[in-house]
């Protein structure tokens, strides 16, 4: 799978960029789906909030809105009541999935639930496209900070690991901390960095206090004026 992790959606020109580049042709001949599961878990968000990202009228996060040829909604609470050779024809059929921002860990939750996580390592061909906690869902951990249901649906700030760096996004600066990348079997490394714009959120200061208490080990970071672009050992490509 292929991978645009995004702090608010497709904002600025080199975002768009990455966009077209993921899915090798333009937009209006992609078919996608929209995941708004992640609001349901956050206290702030609701059914309006929902019905916002699904019509395209956010226009602080565009998403949903760009022109696609075709557009659904993938509710990832109701896979399980659904015959799986069913909504896996749908998610295959797709050319991008859309991922509304939330609750990270409760998107989560109902990737692994529904079987959706499962099935990623599959889709050769799919764009992931995530909006803030559809970004941080693909990381291995989000921080107790980001948690945003207390005490979370799982119990702890455990997320999919996909990726193998953490995401702070909404902060002054897109912040990636990551592990050092092991290199290729030729010696190669496996990411470069490619600088371009990025529109962030004014900073949080519960949520820059949580960059201070996050594990030391988890390595670098990128300033918020750079797309981190790279090739993922167990994720295909990705921009940041």
């Amino acid at each position: 799978m292929k991978y645009l992790l995004t702090s608010a959606g497709i904002k600025n020109r080199s975002i768009h960029n990455a966009l077209l580049d993921l899915l090798g042709k333009p937009i209006a001949d992609c078919s996608a789906l929209c995941i708004p599961t992640a609001g349901y878990g956050h206290p702030l968000s609701g059914p309006g909030r929902a019905w916002n990202f699904i019509s395209g009228k956010e226009p602080q996060c565009p998403m949903c809105e760009l022109g696609w040829k075709s557009l659904g909604v993938l509710e990832l609470t109701a896979l399980p009541s659904i015959d799986k050779k069913r909504w896996v024809g749908w998610v295959r059929q797709a050319d991008v999935l859309l991922v509304n921002g939330g609750d990270a860990v409760y998107l989560g939750h109902w990737m692994r639930q529904s079987g959706l996580a499962d099935l990623l390592p599959s889709l050769d061909k799919t764009v992931w496209v995530g909006l803030s906690a559809g970004s941080m869902v693909m990381t291995p951990r989000v921080g107790e900070e980001f948690v945003e249901s207390k005490p979370s649906i799982t119990g702890d700030d455990i997320t999919l690991g996909v990726v193998d760096f953490s995401i702070f996004p909404h902060v002054d600066h897109l912040i990636c901390r990551r592990t050092p990348w092991r290199p290729q079997r030729d010696g190669r490394p496996v990411s470069e960095v490619r600088h371009t714009r990025s529109t962030i959120k004014p900073p949080l200061r519960s949520w820059m206090a949580s960059l201070r208490s996050y594990p030391k080990d988890i390595g670098n970071g990128l300033r918020g004026d750079e797309t981190w672009q790279g090739v993922l050992p167990n994720a295909g490509k990705c921009y940041v």
